[in-house]
């Protein structure tokens, strides 16, 4: 079955070329002008992949992205605009974002990162699939297939990105990752500039699983180089 992919695009003429060519590509594709239409459309069924413009009559795609993101399942999201600044491409990727494309971009390059989501989404899967059943490490429990963390026993609730970040730290406890090779590792991407976007969900993710987040026990920063994952010893309390 074809991938759906929803465009949220105010200019005519792009959201006409993406479609022909993410068409071409076997992709069902669907339109909106508008951001309140683009909502609507979010909302009434499941998509493979979302492709928000930011600048847009009515919610903007910055909205858009904040309410797919607050949906129970994680879907793709590229979002594209007119404006380079770095302050947007952070608060895009902050909000969740997967990709940033600044125009004029080229269509091709565009389709090329959308099937690359698609390939590193469907390459997590697959390794939740192998690892059946939960990792443990101390009292922290994930099951990777239902999407679960416990701590203490106790469920946490972590937004996708954040349960993909703190599984990669679990699969590898005790390795350095720096951001950069985080943002490649669990983003799917590599650029320069966008590293704060690693800080914020660290912090978030301090800020749900340590007991004191100014002194974590669980994900340590390691200076001038990045972060690991370390199994707080038993004395301690991780709640």
């Amino acid at each position: 079955m074809a991938k759906k992919i929803l465009i949220v695009e105010d200019d005519g003429n792009i959201a006409e070329l993406l479609h022909i060519h993410l068409r071409d590509e076997g992709f069902d594709i669907t339109h909106a002008a508008d951001g309140d239409t683009g909502s609507q459309l979010l909302e009434s069924q499941r998509w493979d992949a979302l492709i928000f413009d930011i600048m847009l009559p009515g919610v903007d795609g910055l909205e858009l992205c904040r309410r797919a993101r607050n949906m129970p399942h994680y879907t793709p999201i590229v979002m594209i605009s007119a404006r380079a600044s770095e302050v947007h491409r952070v608060l895009g990727l902050e909000l969740g974002a997967d990709d940033y494309l600044t125009k004029p971009f080229s269509m091709l390059e565009l389709v090329a990162r959308v099937k690359a989501l698609f390939r590193r989404q469907e390459a997590m899967s697959q390794n939740m699939r192998q690892d059946a059943g939960n990792l443990r490490l101390g009292t922290l429990s994930i099951d990777p297939v239902a999407r679960e963390v416990h701590l203490n026993q106790l469920p946490i609730e972590l937004t996708p990105r954040e349960f993909e970040l703190l599984y990669h730290f679990v699969r590898h406890p005790g390795k350095v990752f720096s951001r950069l090779s985080l943002l490649n590792l669990v983003w799917g991407y590599q650029h320069e500039g966008y590293e704060h976007t690693v800080n914020t969900h660290i912090n978030r993710l301090r800020l749900k699983i340590e007991a004191t987040p100014a002194e974590p026990r669980w994900i340590l920063t390691v200076w001038g180089q990045g972060y690991k994952f370390v199994v707080p010893d038993e004395g301690e309390q991780v709640t």
